[in-house]
């Protein structure tokens, strides 16, 4: 479809340093192995009457075991662990189990006792007893303790400084695009092949403004997959994969997915019955806008609120009636001031600084830099504003998109 596509291993494609990526594994690591320690410290500590003396007998006799539990946990961290929910469930039984089979095994053999078969069933049967505990909060705090620790330390807090990155994930769109769903327009007939040759052009005027495009594997049965940008949300290095509120649109998720792993992003996901749209999420500094709309519910809201708090990230829910999603009614300009078409903005005091436009395509910009923002051509009086408030505007055709509910941030995900 277009000359722009790079393979993943681009050398403009940066990941997060080893270092920061290091430092990230061993704090997760430490933290995940010191609170499965203190909780079965405490346990023991409360069913033994309270009594000092316990406290200092089970930290020694589970010493051994978070030490190598720590160990365990920092390998498989940097073999990539904390950036799969499952992958750091694994890690954290893995660790857990064996830190607990040599620290038993080493605790009853420095008390005189030989390793009889005996013996050998005692520490195994102690995996479903004394230690059962210790596996339990190992298993619970590597997925969600350790995995936050990790991504709050390699993303990046506040507002990204644009131009570190220039990657822009697109997707092709489907044979059947004109198949596209609908909800608060009537259909229109699409010119598939003219929607082609739209898509060709936004992909050049990225490619042709500094941003590397990287191609997320086409799906031809999808017709709504070229909105790549409802798939996944970023901040920083955290990449948080959607429950798009059409069921239809859910196998989108799963390309886009495997295309923000090759970036070496971190990822986290919105889980059913959480539902939330991409195209609901404008984020302005370290604020998070989500609109609660058709496509996004309250518990989708919640997921995301949990995820991002932990980055210094504030989530603000945005009532939404009259639009497909949040950034079909307002985006953001490079300097944070909201921008919305007022017809289609249910409440605008939700904004601290909002500036109404003319048109309702007006209402979308992709900023491409400080000074730099993609706008639709559909909107000449809302980009010659912009363009007022000192702003260079660069303006394509998406006609055909936009008779689906389209519009320029629904065809691109920016990584900065």
């Amino acid at each position: 479809m277009n000359g722009y596509s790079l393979r993943v291993s681009s050398p403009l494609v940066q990941k997060p340093s080893v270092a920061r990526r290091t430092l990230a594994v061993f704090v997760s690591a430490l933290a995940v192995t010191l609170v499965a320690h203190l909780v079965i410290v405490l346990a023991f500590f409360i069913a033994g009457g309270a009594q000092a003396i316990v406290l200092a007998q089970i930290s020694d006799y589970f010493l051994l075991a978070s030490t190598v539990a720590f160990v365990v946990l920092v390998l498989l961290g940097l073999a990539g662990s904390n950036t799969n929910l499952w992958a750091a469930l694994g890690a954290g039984l893995a660790a857990a189990i064996l830190g607990t089979l040599i620290g038993t095994t080493a605790n009853t053999l420095t008390q005189g006792t030989a390793l009889t078969p005996e013996v050998v069933l005692f520490v195994l049967g102690s995996l479903a007893s004394i230690n059962l505990l210790y596996i339990l909060g190992m298993a619970v705090a590597a997925p969600t303790l350790g995995r936050r620790v990790y991504a709050a330390i390699v993303s990046r807090r506040g507002t990204p400084a644009l131009g570190t990155r220039h990657v822009a994930l697109v997707r092709p769109p489907a044979t059947n695009l004109a198949e596209g769903l609908l909800t608060h327009l009537e259909r229109q007939a699409v010119d598939v092949a003219l929607a082609d040759e739209q898509w060709d052009n936004y992909v050049q005027a990225l490619a042709d403004h500094g941003w590397t495009t990287i191609d997320v594997e086409p799906a031809d049965t999808l017709p709504d997959s070229v909105f790549v940008e409802d798939a996944v949300v970023l901040f920083g290095e955290l990449a948080v994969i959607t429950s798009p509120g059409a069921a239809v649109r859910r196998p989108e998720t799963a390309a886009v997915e495997a295309s923000v792993r090759e970036l070496g992003l971190v990822v986290e996901r919105i889980e059913l019955p959480g539902l939330l749209d991409g195209g609901d999420v404008l984020t302005v500094g370290t604020t998070v806008y989500v609109g609660r709309s058709g496509r996004t519910n309250a518990d989708g809201i919640r997921q995301l609120r949990a995820l991002l708090a932990p980055l210094g990230y504030t989530v603000v829910a945005v009532p939404l009636t009259k639009v497909l999603h949040l950034k079909s009614a307002v985006t953001a300009l490079p300097d944070g001031t909201i921008i919305g078409y007022v017809p289609l903005v249910d409440n605008t005091a939700i904004f601290p600084s909002f500036m109404a436009v003319p048109e309702p395509g007006g209402a979308h910009v992709v900023v491409l830099s400080e000074d730099t923002v993609l706008m639709a051509a559909s909107a000449p009086q809302s980009a010659a504003l912009v363009s007022e408030l000192g702003y260079r505007v660069v303006t394509v055709d998406i006609s055909e998109f936009e008779k689906l509910e389209g519009c320029v941030t629904c065809l691109s995900v920016l990584v900065r």
